[in-house]
């Protein structure tokens, strides 16, 4: 144990030798690398040129410096303190005139390029463009977009008491410009049981004419839910021509928990008289109450999709209800795609049937083989609410409405179902 005393203070002795010579190396390196840090930061101070006394500063910009990768090159402006005063003033004088004419001359150049591309020539900073926050007066209507369909403001309102619908029509919204100098009426119809229109006349013109009419129908509680609003736009000429505007079927179920709550509703435009795909045939219808009498003629047809030349013939069946009454047929017209028939035809009918019964026609081409039926070209239903729609109801509508008077219409072929 004795002898190991000396060689462990040894030990001890030269490990703390070599503790401090490696302080001292890491002294060492660090101030190298801060000496040479400071050689470099002086370099940079060198290179800036010396500027006289009282001159504006300036910070030079060094040219083709390229900087080390993670080194940012940067100067420092020199320090300018200039000792007299008066001189100071005179060179910031200078200054304001410099500035001064310096702005004239941007002003001048906006004005001279105005019709450039440039942001400032078209909106100037600084400038308020009125045209941007300008709105359009309270008394003036503003024009609807192009293509809006025509609308119908109005509002319903059922009274328990006297058992009356009262139906308030407010204005028209986006008349077509054609019908903006001519009068406007509206025909109102509650379907399926009310035969007779109400109408109501507009007291202005222009785009958007305005009623403010009241028509009232004397209706149950227990129908008036079943029952359906028709609306049908005309507009009058001076010459008492009329032309339909647009239609609307507004069903009342559901409608009728909030009084008197403004409602808006698109018109169905009436379509242009073009050829629909099938084809389309002219009717002319007429009744007499006092004869119980329903008379019709077969006018002709347009654009009809003929398989082949052995001609075209029109079958017309009176139904009620489910049940065929009878049946007629037109003679044959061959090979023609406009056909002429005048084909007239009576059927007896009793006045409390036209709201049960409807009429079937049928364009067909005859076969030659008379075991085999006719191919059938197209079909169309004229009616009450019960069998149709749109213009079919209304020529049926009309022809009750005008006793004893013809009532012509153009009517589009559909598919037989």
């Amino acid at each position: 144990m004795t002898d190991q005393a000396p060689l462990l203070a040894v030990c001890l002795s030269v490990g703390l030798l070599l503790l401090v010579l490696l302080l001292l190396i890491l002294t060492m390196c660090c101030l190298r690398r801060k000496k040479n840090k400071q050689d470099q930061y002086q370099e940079l101070i060198s290179t800036v040129p010396s500027v006289p006394a009282h001159s504006a500063p300036v910070i030079p910009v060094s040219q083709g410096f390229c900087a080390r990768h993670g080194e940012i090159p940067f100067s420092l402006p020199p320090r300018c303190i200039p000792q007299n005063t008066a001189v100071l003033r005179d060179v910031e004088s200078q200054e304001k005139e410099k500035e001064g004419a310096m702005k004239v001359d941007a002003q001048r150049d906006i004005l001279a390029h105005r019709g450039s591309l440039s942001v400032r020539s078209w909106y100037p900073v600084g400038s308020v463009l009125t045209g941007l926050y300008s709105m359009t007066p309270l008394n003036e209507v503003a024009a609807p977009p192009l293509g809006m369909a025509t609308r119908l403001c109005f509002s319903v309102e059922y009274r328990h008491s006297s058992e009356q619908l009262v139906v308030s029509l407010l204005r028209l919204s986006n008349l077509l410009p054609r019908f903006h100098s001519n009068m406007t009426l509206v025909e109102l119809r509650l379907l399926p049981d009310d035969r007779r229109p109400r109408q109501a006349k507009a007291r202005g013109t222009g785009p958007d004419p305005e009623f403010n009419d009241c028509l009232i129908f004397q209706v149950s509680a227990v129908c008036v839910l079943r029952s359906t609003l028709s609306v049908c736009v005309l507009s009058v000429e001076k010459d008492g021509k009329r032309h339909a505007v647009g239609r609307a079927l507004f069903p009342l179920e559901g409608e009728l928990g909030q009084a008197g709550r403004v409602l808006w509703r698109d018109l169905d435009p009436e379509e242009v008289m073009q050829c629909s795909e099938l084809g389309d045939v002219q009717i002319s219808l007429s009744y007499s109450s006092s004869l119980q009498r329903l008379s019709l003629v077969v006018l002709g047809a347009r654009g009809l999709q003929l398989l082949t030349d052995a001609g075209v013939c029109v079958q017309v069946c009176l139904q009620i209800h489910t049940q065929m009454v009878k049946t007629k047929r037109s003679c044959v017209v061959k090979g023609e795609q406009n056909p002429i028939f005048n084909y007239r035809m009576t059927f007896k009918l009793r006045p409390q049937h036209l709201d049960d019964a409807c009429l079937r026609f049928e364009l067909q081409h005859p076969n030659d083989n008379r075991s085999e039926p006719p191919a059938l070209l197209g079909v169309l239903v004229l009616g009450p609410f019960m069998y149709a729609r749109g213009l079919q109801l209304q020529h049926w509508m009309d022809m009750i409405n005008k006793a004893q008077e013809p009532v012509r219409m153009w009517h589009g072929l559909g598919r037989a179902i």
